[in-house]
């Protein structure tokens, strides 16, 4: 079968013939190895099944963590400092994984086979962990709810308890940060219609995440918080083998694109060819080496940028190196092409911007953990029923929708409109690190509130308190605001400024923040709870809350994302956008088109 490429002006740039059909303009591939045909391939057929089994994992993924810290406490007998820093460590590590599974996906396997391989992970990772709660860790029967205390455990069973969440971790890790980059490939950025419905499922993708988290934070919850733990896991179980079974029932109509090989060698060639050049100086007249590649090959190349100049000297062509050309012998090691500088100088420029997002990370580990323990230490009652202290998390998951439709449906307009431009994907992650500022800021005054009503109330101080648990439906509904700010447009920008042949590993940085948020916050709480801690003050954040002072811990991480934010500010400021070939048209053209298409 023949292909046709149409241009933005749709110049026909293929060979007609009876049996051709219009592929797509980004190098994508179908499940045969031929060109993708636009018609039979991608678009919101196959996204729409992406995002089904997106929810589906996520359900799955928060069935477990979303109530971690209380299993920790009511099952394997942990304090709450000791299991709100083991939940940041596995979470820590879930997403560490995601840096394993970008690398696999760009450089061998690609993101459908990477998908599909730790999908199973996770699965087994489940199974795991529901066979071990339902034989040996709900011990004795009905144990685990908020009255009846489980027993102690073997190293054998704990030892099998950690290999389990560790493999849900390394499953989840691993399959997150592809499953976005896959569910963009069905979108050909060569198509002015696909190129803005691939804008708009960032943020479908996004709200698929946190509805397939609703029904964990609500039914599953609800269940676990009886000490029903075995059921909510089987539950999780069933939702990822379903999404994995989805997953595999889309192979004939996905859109591939094919491995690149391992990046650390192109980058390696960039600064040995440049070092080797170091007495060298690059100016406006000089020829920089670049290979005249094909426009369908998948891989864009890219226009030479200001800032890191040094870097330059690899694609300086030397008279050594043009006898090298000439002979068709040239040294990667000493030329390299204007397209593998500018990739080095994409991810130099990333990772500063990428580094600042993970100080609004550790305000999000809060929310599965440190709010999680506030809500339990509050009053729970509405009449004769229990609300379980994680499930408040539905609030943040409402937040994300709500804003969601407002920033698509009125601000982003609205903006566009009177701004005669949108806001940038920085411009609106810089409103998320204000809106997590303000989180903080409820989640500490609410604290102060919850410490006053207790201290008043409580005649034997047991943790428990008459302020009401609505009380922090602010500060989840504020972080779900911020989510939308930081998470939404951080997915686009990652994906977008990666080079072609890292797109996952874009993506990876959105998780790998996640990731490192939760390593600080395990070591921000550890460090405050050895500062505060004396011989008669249980510190910041006691067994006992009734006893501390979790206000100020909340007040301490709104005065570094504070900090975090002029940083941040600054940077964002002097960051350069990637400049691709051919893409000023597109550019234009998403001015144009300011509603999104679906």
């Amino acid at each position: 079968m023949g292909c046709l490429y149409f241009n933005k002006k749709d110049k026909m740039k293929g060979k007609m013939n009876r049996d051709n059909e219009v592929c797509t303009s980004d190098g994508a591939i179908d499940s045969h190895g031929n060109p993708a045909v636009r018609t039979r391939t991608g678009t919101w057929v196959t996204g729409i099944l992406i995002l089904v089994n997106q929810g589906l994992a996520t359900l799955a993924f928060f069935g477990v963590g979303v109530n971690l810290v209380l299993f920790l406490t009511r099952v394997m007998g942990q304090e709450n400092a000791e299991a709100a820093n083991n939940v940041s460590k596995w979470t820590g590590t879930v997403y560490i994984f995601s840096l394993l599974g970008a690398f696999l996906s760009d450089s061998y396997w690609g993101r459908y086979i990477t998908c599909a391989i730790f999908q199973l992970i996770f699965v087994i990772g489940l199974i795991a962990l529901s066979l071990s709660s339902h034989i040996f860790l709900l011990n004795p029967s009905g144990c685990g709810d908020k009255e009846l205390q489980c027993g102690s455990h073997s190293s054998y069973q704990m030892a099998f308890f950690y290999i389990s969440i560790y493999l849900i971790a390394l499953g989840n890790g691993g399959y997150q940060p592809n499953i976005a980059t896959f569910g963009a490939d069905q979108f050909d950025e060569g198509d002015p219609k696909e190129q803005l419905s691939k804008v708009a499922f960032f943020s479908y993708f996004y709200l698929a995440l946190n509805l397939g988290s609703l029904f964990s934070n609500t039914v599953l919850d609800y269940f676990e918080d009886k000490g029903q733990w075995t059921l909510g896991f089987w539950a999780s179980t069933a939702s990822a083998a379903i999404a994995l079974v989805l997953f595999l029932c889309g192979t004939r109509r996905y859109r591939y694109f094919k491995s690149v090989g391992n990046p650390l060698p192109r980058v390696g060639q960039v600064f040995v060819a440049a070092a080797k050049k170091w007495k060298f100086k690059v100016s406006a007249e000089d020829k920089l080496y670049e290979v005249q590649e094909s426009s369908h090959n998948g891989r864009r190349k890219m226009l030479q940028t200001e800032g890191f100049r040094f870097l330059d000297k690899a694609a300086l062509i030397t008279s050594k190196d043009l006898e090298q050309i000439e002979e068709n012998k040239r040294n990667p090691w000493r030329l390299s092409t204007v397209t593998q500088v500018e990739e080095v100088k994409c991810v130099l420029r990333l990772l500063p911007i990428w580094l600042c997002t993970i100080m609004y990370s550790v305000v999000f580990a809060q929310m599965a953990s440190l709010f999680v323990v506030q809500g339990d230490a509050m009053d729970t009652r509405v009449s004769s029923f229990n609300i379980p202290p994680a499930s408040m998390s539905s609030f943040d998951i409402l937040g994300v929708a709500f804003f969601i439709f407002i920033y698509r449906h009125a601000l982003d307009p609205l903006v566009a409109k009177t701004m005669k431009s949108k806001l940038t994907e920085l411009q609106r992650m810089g409103v998320g690190l204000v809106l997590a500022i303000m989180a903080m800021v409820s989640a500490g005054t609410v604290e102060k509130f919850r410490l006053r009503y207790a201290i008043k109330d409580c005649d034997k101080c047991d943790g428990s308190s008459s302020l009401s648990i609505f009380w922090q439906v602010p500060q989840y509904v504020l972080t779900g605001a911020s989510e939308v700010f930081m998470y939404v447009p951080q997915l686009e920008f990652f994906n977008g400024q990666a080079p072609e042949g890292l797109k996952s590993f874009g993506s990876a940085l959105c998780m790998t923040s996640i990731s490192l948020g939760n390593y600080v916050s395990s070591l921000l709480v550890a460090i405050v709870m050895k500062i505060s801690t004396k011989h008669d003050i249980p510190g910041w954040i006691p067994g006992n809350l009734n006893l501390g002072h979790l206000d100020r811990f909340f007040f301490l991480l709104a005065a570094l994302t504070l900090a975090d934010l002029v940083v941040y500010i600054a940077l964002a400021k002097w960051y350069k956008y990637v400049k691709f070939e051919g893409n000023q048209e597109l550019e234009h053209i998403k001015k144009e088109n300011r509603e999104i298409i679906v």
